[in-house]
């Protein structure tokens, strides 16, 4: 026995019958029918909700031709909207902000990139000319695009399943420069169809465990740099790995690990300085450069690369070469670069516009999400012929650029300046900066992905979620990244069906004193009205859950008069009457709810029972009255405003002739 109908049977089980009970006289509302509408009108209503759910035609309304034009190219590129009114005061933030973050991004983009298993040049590559792009087509003022951590490690990894970066390098960079345009290309056709609900199937939940566990892997594979090991496993899993580091403790290096470990403990003192005092950011913002310049050095002066400390070796000078005639269309590999195209462009695109609105929420201003996803994926088709991977906005160069007071989108065209030059003439001096100090910068970079205060909180707020993020966590870290990725999707889908299919249904009960009905569960002061069981559906109906709802409610039926029975010390049984069904949270119907009604009313009257629906909305309201041509369900005296009316109502009727709660 339902625990809730246990209540409200108890809560009956001391009143004689229905004179007992105190239910005020209402006066009775009838309930209207929605405005008729054409098919053209609902299908027109419906996909503007869908895919304008902005109105971003609004600006337009009421402008002459000359201003619809300036107002639409100011719509494409952003830059057209703030550039009129930049000030000198607006550069000179920039520039601080600019710099600062170029410090941050020259280190990154080499680490993000060997990560990759890509040429180091290539993440330096990576940092001029998709910042420039996003310049112009971005509508965030804080986002500070480039490498980051986790999209790398997911392009190296899904590449290398089945093409040997060191085997075949020329290959290996063309397709990594194919899948970017593809991802590219899937994020800004989802930006230009405003598809973006697409990437909302990452939930939050998913993404921090998802996130978590792809840190906790992109430091395990940085063992090799910090331990000095040759030989080092191709997997991915934690359990792969760590028998790797430990099955070739011969290939430990005592200088490479003095050495990783010193500036990695450097490089956490400075990221901690920096969270605990927001106005030292600058200090985090430098401290990976200071350590590349310092290690350069210690190599330098000590001749290190001759004592097992293995260095970057010389870099190619210049600007980005075109890479258009590497791209792959066809062949046996272009399924692979539409796969790592696909996965990597949604979780980069995920990151990215997180990263901004978050930023944008700071400052109080909006970030469209479509425009994001246009400029995001311009800006990684562009990248794709220009010797570019995959880039997004990065949260810890977006936070630095925030912190350093950046005012808008030419903090990163000041950054690709910063790059540019170093690209053209300080390439040299990295010649010899150790593999060792670029694994300090990204384990450092990544452990501020795992978020533990933000994995307690959904611990705290809903158990499934917590799972959907622990599974997340797991899969990442002993399946695959990929895995993790799918298992946490899964997950998350199988929780939205289960709420379609499963919908909650309670059980009302009267506020002594009041019209109102609230749930018997939640409310311990309501109690049950004898001869009512009121019952209220709390979701669309629709044909993945009518047979459920019909076997619930016949159940609650059920349940109410074997209890009922069960009550022998009740003196007079007040017998059940009605079910009345609350429709006020059922925002859908199909043709299938359409038939669960009618299906039900035949069932409860053959019980000798009266179904009686209160408040159904517009959309359902309209298809049960086409469909109910014997007027059996929309008769006055089975359908009503409020469950207050309704109870009131029908008491008031059964009082004046007892008879009427006998139904033919």
């Amino acid at each position: 026995m339902d625990p809730t109908m246990s209540n409200f049977l108890h809560s009956n089980s001391s009143v004689s019958d229905c004179s007992t009970v105190e239910i005020i006289a209402m006066e009775v509302h009838k309930v209207a029918a929605p405005p008729h509408r054409t098919t053209f009108q609902k299908l027109k209503t419906r996909l503007k909700e869908t895919f304008f759910p902005d109105d971003p035609l609004r600006r337009f309304k009421g402008q002459p031709p000359k201003k619809k034009l300036i107002l639409a190219a100011q719509y494409v590129f952003p830059v057209l909207e703030w550039g009129p009114n930049y000030s000198f005061r607006l550069l000179k933030s920039d520039i601080v902000s600019g710099l600062t973050i170029a410090s941050l991004a020259i280190p990154q983009g080499i680490s993000y990139a060997k990560l990759a298993n890509l040429p180091p040049i290539v993440g330096l590559y990576s940092s001029f000319v998709p910042p420039l792009v996003y310049a112009v087509l971005g509508s965030s003022r804080d986002l500070a695009v480039g490498p980051v951590s986790i999209t790398s490690l997911i392009l190296g990894s899904m590449l290398r399943q089945e093409v040997s970066p060191a085997k075949d390098p020329l290959l290996f960079l063309q397709l990594a420069f194919s899948s970017t345009f593809f991802a590219g290309l899937f994020q800004a056709t989802l930006g230009i169809l405003r598809l973006g609900f697409v990437i909302d199937f990452l939930s939050k939940a998913t993404l921090i465990g998802f996130m978590a566990g792809a840190a906790i892997i992109v430091s395990l594979q940085q063992l090799k740099a910090l331990l000095g090991i040759t030989h080092f496993t191709k997997q991915m899993d934690l359990v792969s790995v760590l028998s790797s580091v430990f099955h070739h403790t011969n290939e430990w290096s005592w200088q490479t690990i003095l050495m990783g470990f010193s500036f990695l403990v450097l490089l956490l003192a400075a990221r901690h300085a920096s969270r605990r005092k927001p106005k030292l950011f600058w200090v985090s913002a430098g401290a990976p450069l200071v350590s590349v310049i310092l290690s350069t050095l210690l190599v330098l002066a000590f001749k290190a690369q001759h004592h097992g400390i293995s260095v970057i070796g010389k870099l190619q000078e210049g600007l980005n070469p075109p890479s258009w005639n590497m791209l792959h269309f066809h062949g046996s590999h272009l399924g692979l670069v539409m796969k790592t195209g696909l996965v990597t462009g949604i979780i980069s695109l995920t990151e990215g516009i997180a990263v901004g609105r978050t930023f944008a929420a700071l400052k109080n201003y909006q970030v469209d999400g479509n425009k994001e996803m246009i400029a995001i994926g311009m800006m990684n088709m562009v990248g794709s012929s220009t010797s570019c991977y995959v880039t997004t906005g990065a949260f810890s160069r977006s936070a630095v650029n925030h912190n350093a007071g950046a005012k808008t989108a030419v903090s990163n065209a000041i950054m690709a300046v910063t790059v540019m030059v170093t690209l053209l003439f300080l390439m040299p001096l990295f010649e010899y900066t150790p593999n060792v100090v670029l694994g300090s910068i990204i384990v450092t970079a990544v452990v501020g992905l795992i978020d533990v205060h933000a994995a307690r909180y959904i611990w705290k707020i809903d158990k499934f979620d917590f799972l959907v993020t622990l599974c997340a966590f797991l899969g990442v870290i002993f399946i695959s990244v990929q895995g993790g990725l799918a298992i946490a999707v899964g997950m998350s889908i199988c929780k939205v069906l289960l709420q379609i299919t499963r919908p909650k249904t309670a059980v009302l009960g009267n506020i002594g004193g009041t019209h109102i009905y609230r749930d018997l569960h939640q409310y311990k002061d309501a109690a049950g009205v004898p001869g009512f069981l009121i019952l209220r559906i709390e979701s669309p109906i629709n044909f993945t859950n009518t047979t459920y709802l019909k076997e619930r409610i016949l159940r609650w039926i059920e349940d109410y008069e074997v209890e009922e029975e069960e009550e022998e010390h009740t003196k007079k049984k007040s017998g059940l009457r009605f079910v009345i069904l609350d429709l006020s949270a059922v925002s859908a119907i199909d043709t299938s709810g359409v038939s669960l009604f009618k299906d039900l009313r035949k069932a409860v009257e053959n019980e000798g029972l009266e179904l009686v629906l209160v408040n159904p909305l517009g959309e359902v309201m309209e298809k049960l009255q086409r469909a109910d041509s014997g007027n059996d369900l929309s008769r006055p005296d089975c359908l009503f405003l409020t469950v207050g009316e309704a109870v009131a109502t029908l008491i008031s009727a059964v009082k004046v002739q007892p008879s009427s709660s006998n139904r033919a």
